[in-house]
């Protein structure tokens, strides 16, 4: 119950009657606005969709029918589906699975941007239906819906799974390292511009997660192919990424994320001072008031504590289940009950209720996007990787700085509510990079991020309307977060996104999207949505400092 409803129901509580004010159960009367009683209908009918920009007789065996997807009871526009070779044979034992979207977008004009979730193993198919392809179907909503955030209404857009092994990807595994995936990514790549025409495209390149191995190595390897007809690499996105030693992403920022979400995970007084006595006795807590400086004093030394001390983050993992057994590692403020997702991963854990499918492993959904009749798994139970070992170095050692020093255009994300990888580790692992000649950022993280107000900013969208559409696609506006940018290197978050930013947050993601693309000066500018530029905005002057937790302060922690 929200706390303005208990203060209600205490002061009123003689004067209660059986028709119940709005506001006594603490919401806001209904405000009527344009089209509100019927917003899926205006949506559709608005919508700009693509006039059939790539069918050709290279593309027609991948097209897919735009009114043929199961339970979308909509067009989804054009798109095109199926698998492509990594070699230049194209009955190879190895291939790809991709799903492409155009853009209606004119100012998408000759670009294209790939976009990869991580895992190792996981589907680029969960970014397609739960994040920002066309149509999206959030867990513990009725059905796939429309999605107004969705990317391709930016740029072109293709969702890729990979590497082999993942999704519904074919052949023999035989990937050792990045270095493998990369150029396996970018055989691939070169059979699918040949395929839809696209030699002189930019390339963008976006992803979450362990992405942030498979994006810089991917980038860094058409960046050094140095052929601009298949390889254009001109910026890239990643979102909450693994970018340097595990335990320094974990475990040396854990105890500072507990004591900041000390509501959600409220431990009792023995494990609460049993985690105080390991963050300072590990050293974690005089690292991060070293290192976590701006700028920093000097390279940071090598991860060597004992197992007891990088197992912290699992020890904080464990105990939190007996508080809130629905407790979502990806995005923390979730408790139970645990909702049913229709990819069978609601969070944390792996949940199918009886006589519910997977999506995407239902015979029906394989017919219409031509995929082969194999078991669908949003994350691979077998190896992607030989032995299940990346031997490569993380991202940030050296193809990450060398990416961002070749494009000028590079963004990291990072959701203040994921615990899977937490921000302080982001922040310390780029205070140990070297990028354009200096270590780290030079300047405290403090400008604001800026996400434009728009129709589907607050519930009045919907006005009396129980539109499915408007109630699943509700998205947040006003400062939401920090960015900064040094360098070619923009760091930015977003206070009330878990691990899948552009799940928790899609207009923050949007806007990001926009500023990769150059179609917005800044994540601190003020101007509207490219794609809605008719709504007021304030002025920047007023926006004060970026929000959220304190990760710094002036002296470092």
């Amino acid at each position: 119950m929200h706390w303005s409803t208990v203060v209600a129901s205490l002061v009123t509580v003689a004067a209660v009657t059986e028709a119940r004010s709005w506001q006594h159960v603490g919401r806001k009367p209904p405000v009527s606005s344009p089209n509100a009683g019927d917003y899926l209908t205006h949506f559709l009918e608005t919508r700009e969709t693509a006039d059939s920009k790539f069918a050709n007789a290279n593309t027609t065996d991948f097209a897919v029918n735009g009114t043929g997807i199961p339970d979308v009871d909509f067009d989804i526009g054009e798109s095109y589906s199926g698998l492509l070779s990594i070699t230049d044979d194209p009955d190879g034992d190895q291939k790809l699975f991709f799903w492409f979207f155009p853009s209606p977008n004119d100012a998408a004009d000759k670009e294209i941007l790939l976009w990869l979730n991580g895992g190792p193993g996981c589907s680029s198919f969960e970014g397609l239906i739960q994040e920002n392809g066309p149509f999206i179907w959030q867990y513990g909503t009725y059905k796939p819906v429309p999605n107004p955030w969705s990317w391709h209404r930016l740029t072109n857009i293709v969702y890729v799974e990979q590497p082999v092994g993942t999704g519904f990807s074919q052949g023999t595994v035989t990937a050792t390292s990045e270095e493998d995936v990369a150029e396996q990514f970018m055989g691939f790549w070169k059979n699918f511009v040949d395929t839809f025409s696209m030699q002189g495209y930019k390339v963008y390149i976006a992803g979450e997660s362990y992405a942030g191995k498979y994006c810089p190595y991917i980038a860094s390897a058409m960046l050094d192919a140095d052929d601009a007809t298949y390889y254009n690499v001109s910026g890239m996105m990643i979102y909450d990424p693994v970018l340097m030693d595990d335990t320094l992403q974990t475990s040396y920022s854990v105890v500072p994320f507990v004591d900041y979400n000390k509501n959600l995970m409220p431990f009792n007084d023995s494990f609460s001072a049993y985690l105080q006595e390991k963050h300072e006795s590990c050293g974690f807590a005089e690292y991060s008031a070293t290192y976590l400086q701006y700028p920093p004093p000097g390279p940071q030394p090598g991860v060597n504590v004992s197992d007891e001390c990088a197992n912290l983050w699992y020890s904080v993992y464990s105990e939190v289940f007996s508080l809130n057994p629905c407790f979502d590692v990806y995005q923390v403020a979730t408790t139970c009950p645990l909702l049913w997702d229709v990819l069978g991963f609601p969070g944390s854990l792996y949940y199918i209720p009886e006589g519910a499918n997977v999506y995407f492993d239902r015979e029906d959904v394989k017919q219409a996007i031509h995929a082969p009749n194999i078991t669908w798994e949003e994350c691979a139970s077998n190896d992607v990787f030989i032995n299940n070992h990346d031997k490569s170095d993380p991202s940030g050692y050296k193809v990450l700085p060398h990416v961002i020093e070749a494009t000028q255009n590079v963004i990291i994300g990072h959701g203040i509510l994921d615990m899977i990888l937490l921000a302080n580790g982001s922040l310390l692992s780029i205070q140990n990079m070297t990028w354009g000649g200096k270590l780290g950022f030079e300047s405290v993280p403090i400008e604001p991020f800026y996400v434009p107000y728009h129709e589907l900013s607050t519930g009045d969208a919907i006005g009396e309307s129980d539109d499915m559409l408007a109630l699943s696609t509700l998205a947040g506006a006003g400062v939401m977060g920090i960015a900064h940018t040094e360098r070619g290197l923009t760091y930015v978050t977003v206070n009330i996104a878990g691990h899948m930013i552009p799940q928790y947050a899609p207009s923050a993601a949007f806007r990001q999207l926009e500023f990769l693309l150059g179609r917005v000066e800044g994540l601190s500018s003020t101007q509207a949505f490219t794609t809605d530029k008719d709504t007021p905005q304030p002025s920047a002057d007023s926006l004060g400092n970026g929000t959220g937790p304190w990760t710094w302060s002036s002296t470092g922690h």
